[in-house]
């Protein structure tokens, strides 16, 4: 199954977020699953909007913490985000 965004929307799947402590410790994704910031664009709507933002499926980008729409696909999570809750493109 796939996702098909509608106008200036987008479909995140949020990347693993590994965070490392001052002592050199990595913290695992499982300990910070709410705090996903990044991630790959999956699939793009056809808004006016976000055609101005000029992304592409496989960029990685940075998101509102608290922003879009959780969606379980195939056992994949996935985030369903608006042109303005997308902030910036990770290069």
């Amino acid at each position: 199954m796939q996702l098909k965004p509608l106008g200036d929307r987008a479909v995140i799947k949020a990347l693993p977020k590994e965070e490392t402590t001052k002592s050199g410790i990595i913290l695992p994704d499982s300990l910070n699953k709410d705090n996903k910031q990044e991630g790959e664009i999956v699939a793009i709507g056809n808004g006016e909007k976000i055609a101005k933002l000029n992304l592409k499926p496989g960029q990685k980008v940075v998101f509102s913490e608290y922003g879009g729409s959780e969606v379980k696909i195939d056992e994949q999570e996935y985030k369903i985000l608006s042109h303005d809750e997308l902030l910036a493109v990770v290069e």
